[in-house]
């Protein structure tokens, strides 16, 4: 259907029927389900099998009633922390707001309901076609704040979920035992206001590479506070991580509007965590829905996709470095902190063991030395 003439009100109508139709194909896939190990430790290669094919598979029930309470804590202490408006130092009660005095990107901004990236050449114009874009109420603010990254260094909770014991195993299952860090955000939908992202690859530096795969940009964890649904989550084209650079101005020409035909949403309640390989297409609607979604959002690359990378200054760092070694490592820091932040809160689950600092004997103890030095940390994102 070619929806691109069709009045506001024809178009809402035409995007219920999609998002019932998507939820539908979603839960065909056969890629959900609680992180399940083999005899030896291993991550379930049925879990590896349908990640590989669909480009992201759903842990069921990763996070329990304690830790999303600790995040939303510190979602509460974030939000009440914002700037009074894009620019602004102070936050509504007069103290330095959020971000004030930090070099590395932080806040991110947008009109409510809009789609700040789509049609242009931000974010290496990832982002090629924009997103029909709605009306707020009247009373909405004029911009909001869509997603914070460098979230680590905000959020202790957050940490803690990067320290998570099955989700590093996982990320070794994908990117090897030497994985590396990407970034960590935090996305804010909020009902009546949350901005769209529009559909995109993530990756930039090896689509002309001999040596691309189905896993050269690395993958993405979003873990989910309040779950996500079809209106306000994620939607992926499955299997689009196996088939290189997309068209995606095409892709939308054929659809005759932003929704993509093959495209399914990522389904999450409470507490789950799904993995998105960077390489799908994938995008998100504008928040039109009565419910919250609040992402924790990290990602990890294999050390090869990484290693002597130059970069001339990203969405993520803006400023010019090589990945060398010692930047890896410098920026693998963050592994550490969060394991050991998340074996202080919780002492009776085993701590993920991270292969390069245990054969360097490196030892990260989170602390209060340790909380002071993250400041800015996001300056060393290893964006490819």
């Amino acid at each position: 259907m070619d929806t691109t003439a069709l009045s506001q009100q024809d178009y809402n109508a035409a995007l219920r029927d999609y998002l019932v139709q998507g939820e539908h194909r979603a839960m065909q896939l056969g890629n959900r389900g609680p992180v399940r190990f083999t005899a030896d430790g291993k991550i379930a290669p049925d879990i590896l099998e349908a990640y590989w094919r669909c480009g992201f598979y759903v842990f069921e029930g990763v996070l329990h009633a304690d830790e999303l309470a600790d995040i939303e804590r510190d979602l509460h202490n974030i939000l009440e922390r914002l700037p009074v408006r894009r620019g602004a130092e102070l936050d509504r009660q007069g103290r330095p707001a959020l971000g004030t005095g930090c070099q590395a990107p932080t806040l991110f901004w947008s009109r409510p309901l809009g789609d700040p990236v789509g049609g242009t050449g931000q974010h290496n114009g990832r982002h090629p076609v924009k997103m029909r874009e709605a009306q707020a109420a009247a009373d909405a603010p004029d911009e909001i704040v869509y997603l914070i990254l460098g979230s680590l260094q905000f959020s202790e909770a957050a940490l803690r979920v990067y320290g998570h014991p099955h989700l590093l195993a996982m990320a070794a299952a994908v990117n090897g035992d030497d994985f590396v860090p990407f970034n960590e955000a935090l996305f804010i939908k909020e009902p009546g206001l949350g901005a769209s992202v529009a559909w995109h690859q993530d990756g930039v530096t090896h689509w002309n590479s001999p040596e691309l795969d189905a896993g050269t940009h690395g993958f993405n964890f979003m873990a989910q506070l309040y779950g996500c649904n079809a209106a306000n989550g994620v939607w992926v084209v499955p299997g689009s991580h196996r088939n290189g650079k997309a068209d995606i101005p095409a892709m939308a020409a054929r659809a005759g509007s932003d929704m993509l035909p093959d495209a399914v949403p990522i389904l999450c309640a409470p507490g789950d965590v799904a993995i998105t390989n960077r390489q799908t297409v994938h995008g998100s609607f504008a928040n039109t829905s009565p419910d919250w979604r609040v992402t924790l959002n990290f990602g990890f690359h294999r050390r090869r996709s990484v290693l002597g990378i130059e970069t001339n200054g990203t969405t993520h760092t803006r400023q010019r470095m090589v990945y060398d070694d010692a930047v890896i490592r410098q920026r693998a820091r963050m592994i550490g902190y969060g394991i050991d932040a998340r074996r202080q809160r919780f002492p009776h689950e085993p701590p993920f063991v991270y292969k390069p600092h245990a054969e360097r004997g490196e030892v990260w103890r989170w602390d209060e030395q340790a909380k002071a030095s993250i400041r800015d940390y996001n300056l060393q994102d290893l964006s490819i």
